[in-house]
């Protein structure tokens, strides 16, 4: 499997926010986000080829090392690797509690103890010459109701939407409208942004919308905590 890094930080989005896990990256992604902020494992793929095994290994020992119970297995796009299934059956072993992110457009039954999936909006569409080929791609791509749904059935969940604008929070009521008995409480919304100014005026409008509208705020901790820096 194409690994694009292993560490150790504390998760800084969504409902496990704070808690010191493992992060486990994988590396190629079937879509290509304007607002990617992994361009490594997605735009531009790169990373070295691990046995399960090895990296089963090496969160061993980094588990131990840093007395750690969660592994969050992220990418790019984790759920189109192919072994990926056998990976979290072997990651089981070591008793970590495993999450799971994705965009939600692939389906595989892996074990794991939170899907944390983001729906992209139409505000992850790319632009400019470095589109090229990937705008139709990832526009036909992007929307996998059925998937979500299935992924809903099948695990602990939490949804994870990425909001630029206010125009971004119709959109997503629109989206949900189309899913029966969702839990309103799991519904995160996440402003957009690299820097801690650009989350920051996010927040001013984002956060009172999110108590108004019974969603929860999830704020980029990770940004506030370390700056736009690769590794944590």
């Amino acid at each position: 499997m194409l690994i694009s890094e292993i560490y150790h930080s504390k998760q800084g989005e969504g409902t496990l926010t704070g808690t010191p896990s493992l992060f486990l990256r994988t590396s190629g992604c079937n879509l290509r986000c304007g607002f990617c902020d992994t361009p490594f494992a997605s735009w531009d793929p790169e990373g070295t080829q691990f046995t399960l095994e090895k990296i089963v290994q090496q969160c061993h020992d980094l588990a131990a090392q840093e007395k750690i119970e969660h592994i969050v297995i992220t990418g790019g796009e984790p759920m189109i690797q192919k072994q990926l299934p056998e990976l979290t059956q072997l990651l089981r072993s070591l008793s970590l509690h495993i999450t799971i992110e994705t965009a939600g457009t692939v389906f595989q039954k892996v074990n794991c103890d939170l899907m944390s999936i983001s729906p992209k909006l139409s505000n992850s569409t790319p632009d400019g010459k470095r589109a090229g080929e990937w705008l139709s791609k990832h526009e036909n791509t992007r929307h996998q109701p059925q998937v979500v749904k299935e992924l809903l059935r099948g695990y602990d969940y939490q949804l994870k939407f990425v909001v630029d604008t206010p125009q971004d929070c119709q959109e997503i009521e629109t989206y949900l409208s189309g899913f029966s008995n969702i839990r309103r409480e799991r519904i995160l919304m996440m402003p957009q942004g690299t820097s801690q100014e650009q989350l920051a005026e996010r927040r001013i409008w984002l956060e009172p919308y999110c108590k108004q509208s019974g969603f929860q705020f999830s704020p980029r901790m990770h940004i506030q905590w370390y700056g736009n820096l690769r590794g944590t």
